[in-house]
């Protein structure tokens, strides 16, 4: 009978192993896209056996999916508004679009992988593509909840434009780096774009107001 400390070992072995897993499979999908991307591809690139890859998950598609779940867990950490302390509420929209910017950079995969699954149709979704719609949602409900925090004046229909906008415009700032590479300084683009985001929405509620 396994005593707890082996117990221990064999659980934090589990998670070393899932995490290369998920590690490996990342760079395979940045070089080879989905399609490209295998269990064998993803067991050569980690040193573990395909069949340890099969324990851990499913099918390839259920690997792509926890990639994007991991990558999206970290970047979600990124996208919170800091307190009233520090500043007016568009520095406080500045701010937090630099963090998200910066947690792109770092951790870019949930949104690489997630719009090359988004722009594919298929007879048969892959869960990957589902899970990145799904977190998408979570996205922009993150970022209407805040929309209302800050500009409360604004309307039912004025959060819902804005945040859809808002999250459209990142999408097109994180394609253009993807294509464009150091180029594009993405940190500043983010920043731009969170001022243009708030300035739209205290208009709309400035109208409404009229």
């Amino acid at each position: 009978m396994a005593g707890p400390q082996t117990t221990r070992k064999k659980r934090a072995n589990g998670v070393e192993s899932r995490q290369r897993i998920l590690d490996a499979a990342v760079e395979i999908a940045g070089e080879r896209g989905y399609e490209g991307t295998s269990i064998a591809a993803v067991s050569a690139k980690c040193g573990l056996p395909a069949s340890s890859i099969y324990w851990h998950f499913k099918d390839k598609d259920d690997l792509i999916a926890a990639v994007i779940e991991r990558s999206f867990a970290t970047w979600l950490a990124a996208v919170e508004l800091p307190g009233e302390d520090a500043g007016t509420p568009l520095e406080r929209v500045t701010a937090m679009a630099a963090s998200v910017a910066k947690s792109l950079i770092d951790a870019p995969d949930f949104l690489r992988l997630g719009l090359m699954l988004a722009l594919e149709r298929r007879p048969t979704e892959p869960r990957g593509r589902t899970v990145f719609l799904e977190v998408r949602e979570i996205a922009g409900a993150k970022i209407a909840e805040m929309a209302q925090a800050l500009v409360p004046d604004l309307g039912e229909e004025s959060v819902r434009l804005l945040t859809a906008y808002a999250v459209a415009g990142a999408d097109g700032l994180f394609v253009q780096r993807e294509i464009h590479g150091d180029a594009v300084d993405l940190v500043a683009m983010f920043e731009l774009h969170a001022r243009l985001v708030y300035e739209a929405a205290t208009r709309m509620a400035a109208r409404k107001e009229e």
